[in-house]
């Protein structure tokens, strides 16, 4: 046993090792406000990284500061759930928000795109263990029966980010300077409080009982999967620039390639030692489920990166109006989570939820795929409501299979596993339906043109719009910054709305097949009663249990 357990199981364990509602809620705090750092930073850098680009003189490549960023928060992920399942969880996690809190205080002294990049890979770092850790020792801390009702508490600081961080994101990048500081550069020091607070909370309270085990770390597991990883998730954010088809997207696809069997060779040689022991792949619960949140994945991010598009695009939102106008998927999501939550904790059973909720996904994809420039705002509030309540019912049941079902000794891997999959399928996603909205986009504009080209009130509107004429003429119509929408009569503006809106449409079709995949899967899913011990106690009985034939003897 570590120090800390000697210390601290005679304090905070009551009978069999359960710990009181207060005690967990009291743990869960500093675990909620790890957690608030990397849910709320991904979202203020999607309202602030356009201006924090122009700032740094580096608008064209913007998208290495995300990739940088994706990059290591990924392959990090399964490095901290087999290096918590051997040190520790709590040593781990106070690591995970050092290394978020270095990254931020790094990225906004940054004076380049380049060291940005730089920096946000070391925020990267610290974020691939600020989800996944959590999850897990909630899972030590409380039973896969009542985990449920505590894990709706995670999903309120998701849906609290997604309303948050555009505001604060707009706030500051709008801002000339504070303090004398530029105001971009407060979307990263504003992680500095809230990153100390947690620091303290969880060094001061997080004392979860551990038995020190005696492992390798899988180093060339760990390298292995960064050479598979990096290449695929560069070209993942660079396809659509390069060409996905192009000789360096090749390289890219050929090492990746190289890089995922080398994975398997090493993991296969390291047995138990490996970052992802290949024998929970042998359990059809958890090989299942990482296929489901894979896909799952794929069709989630392809909705949460197209609604941002058709809002700010398609109805002229701003970034800060646009997060507000998906406050009904967020309030769907805590709905479903909390809800579902309850039940699960009183029935013991949980696969209906995903069928439901994975179910209801699909048909809102499919009801996305029908609005247009003309579409009532309410109407898509509504859908996106069903889709948070779908999302809900789903997303925190699929990780609760997968810690149900694995060996106690690796919750820590198993939980990072379910996050590392969803991620992956994320970054393909994003990269499909990116792909697939702006390999349509221009057709798409160009018929809308050719549709009104003899319409009067258009040609009206051309003639007295003379330099948008010319542009159209000489081909000259830049996607790449639709800020020329904002000013432009809503007649000449009207044909490229609508060929945005179709091929937002096209994408959210997509998704919705994909996702019914997802749900399709799920009805095959195996569903094993839920524990009614904590990670902690199961620990405990392995042991008991395998110490007593030394006892007999």
């Amino acid at each position: 046993m570590s120090e800390s357990t000697s210390r601290t199981v005679p304090e905070v364990q009551g009978e069999r090792g359960a710990l009181s509602h207060r005690q967990i809620m009291t743990i869960l705090a500093g675990l909620m406000l790890g957690m608030l750092l990397a849910a709320l930073d991904m979202t203020i850098m999607g309202s602030a990284t356009k201006t924090i680009a122009d700032q740094l003189h580096g608008q064209t490549i913007q998208a290495w500061v995300t990739t940088s960023y994706l990059i290591t928060s990924t392959i990090s992920t399964p490095l901290y759930g087999k290096l918590s399942d051997i040190l520790g969880r709590k040593p781990m996690y106070l690591a995970a928000i050092t290394l978020f809190l270095a990254g931020s205080v790094l990225s906004s002294m940054a004076g380049s795109m380049y060291e940005l990049a730089a920096f946000r890979a070391v925020q990267g770092l610290g974020a691939g263990g600020l989800m996944s850790l959590a999850l897990a020792i909630l899972a030590d801390l409380v039973s896969p029966r009542k985990r449920s009702k505590y894990q709706g508490y995670f999903m309120a600081v998701w849906g609290t980010s997604s309303v948050l961080g555009p505001v604060v994101g707009g706030f500051f990048a709008g801002a000339g300077t504070i303090f004398g500081v530029d105001g971009w550069r407060w979307v990263f020091l504003v992680n500095v409080p809230v990153g100390i607070v947690a620091l303290v909370v969880v060094a001061r309270f997080l004392n979860v009982p551990h038995t020190k085990v005696k492992h390798r770390v899988d180093y060339w597991g760990a390298a292995a999967l960064t050479v598979a990883l990096v290449p695929l998730l560069i070209v993942a954010e660079q396809g659509r620039v390069w060409g996905w088809d192009s000789g360096l997207a090749f390289t890219m696809y050929g090492i990746g390639v190289f890089g995922l069997v080398a994975f398997v060779f090493v993991e296969r040689l390291m047995g138990d030692e490996a970052l992802l022991p290949l024998r929970l792949f042998r359990r059809p619960v958890f090989s299942l489920t990482n296929v489901i949140n894979f896909v799952m994945g794929i069709g989630m991010f392809g909705m949460m990166m197209s609604l941002p598009l058709y809002l700010q695009i398609v109805k002229g939102a701003t970034p800060t109006e646009s997060g507000l106008q998906t406050l009904p998927m967020t309030a769907g999501i805590l709905v479903g989570s909390m809800g579902s939550g309850i039940l699960i904790s009183k029935t013991g059973r949980y696969k209906r939820f995903p069928i439901t909720g994975l179910g209801i996904v699909s048909l809102s994809m499919f009801l996305f795929a029908q609005i247009g420039v003309d579409t009532p705002l309410v109407s898509t509030m509504l859908i996106m409501a069903l889709a948070g309540f779908g999302l809900g019912l789903c997303m925190q049941t699929l990780i609760l299979a997968i810690q149900n079902d694995v060996p106690a000794r690796d919750m820590g891997v198993a939980t990072s596993s379910a996050t590392f999959f969803r991620s992956i399928g994320g970054t393909v996603g994003t990269a499909v339906f990116l792909s697939i909205l702006f390999g349509l986009v221009g057709e798409k504009i160009a018929n809308a043109f050719a549709a009104v080209r003899t319409d009067q009130a258009f040609l009206a509107a051309a003639g007295q719009n003379p330099e948008f004429a010319k542009m159209l003429q000489d081909g000259g119509l830049d996607l790449n910054n639709t800020e020329f929408l904002e000013g432009l009569d809503p007649t000449l503006a009207r044909p490229i709305l609508t060929g945005f809106a179709e091929s937002i449409d096209t994408v959210f079709m997509v998704g919705g097949f994909v996702t019914l995949v997802a749900f399709v899967l799920m009805w095959f899913l195996k569903e094993v009663p839920l524990s009614d011990k904590s990670g902690i106690q199961r620990v405990a009985d392995d042991e008991a249990t395998a110490a007593a034939p030394a006892i007999a003897h």
